[in-house]
């Protein structure tokens, strides 16, 4: 960003095949790419909004393979740097769930993995949990809550991915009920694993 970094996540997803799903790529150095290799078969991609497009063609350059997916409401803009394969997401694999976030007009993407230890929600800009940001750039981006004591809802998101406060709040309670749920990853700040249902009940009040 203008004012200074943002940090941002990559979440990589393991297959029962093997196989691996990228949500939100970002470009890594060789070394790490073949750790990724080591660590399965790159298959899937999932760019999650339009503005997380900005490395999707370097991996699927890499990988030609990879079937790319994106919320119906991006494609237009992800086809840009890439083409698309699906907006709907089907891994083969029924622990690994993809869908379009309610009240985004389709534009945002999430994903819901289940495992013998419990669920993981995958969301990405839905939630900014930045913690450790200081300086000028710290100030813009508590101000933009993207960092802050607690998760917030980025205003940037408010204002250019939320058509429906409705709609998203019953998103919201609706992961809430998950009775498993064990902890939220973002792309952008540190995973939430303290009482993450509680944390996105809060969400959802903040937007009644």
């Amino acid at each position: 960003m203008a004012v200074g970094a943002l940090p941002r996540r990559m979440t990589i997803v393991r297959l029962v095949d093997s196989r691996l799903v990228i949500f939100s790529a970002i470009a890594l150095r060789e070394e790490d790419m073949r750790r990724v290799e080591e660590f399965g078969t790159p298959a899937f991609l999932i760019v999650p909004n339009e503005i997380h497009r900005m490395d999707a063609k370097t991996w699927k350059d890499r990988y030609p393979n990879m079937r790319v997916t994106t919320p119906e409401g991006a494609r237009s803009k992800v086809e840009e740097i890439v083409a698309v394969d699906s907006t709907s997401g089907n891994f083969g694999d029924v622990s690994v769930v993809f869908s379009t976030v309610a009240g985004t007009l389709e534009r945002e993407a999430a994903l819901q993995i289940t495992s013998t230890l419990g669920t993981t929600l995958v969301l990405n800009d839905l939630v900014g949990n930045i913690r450790n940001a200081t300086g000028f750039s710290g100030w813009f981006l508590r101000m933009m809550k993207f960092a802050g004591d607690e998760p917030h809802i980025p205003s940037p998101v408010r204002w250019k991915l939320v058509s429906s406060k409705a709609q998203l709040r019953e998103q919201l309670l609706e992961w809430a009920a998950i009775p498993d749920l064990k902890r939220i990853l973002v792309s952008h700040g540190a995973i939430i694993e303290d009482s993450p249902s509680t944390v996105l009940r809060n969400l959802a009040d903040s937007l009644a």
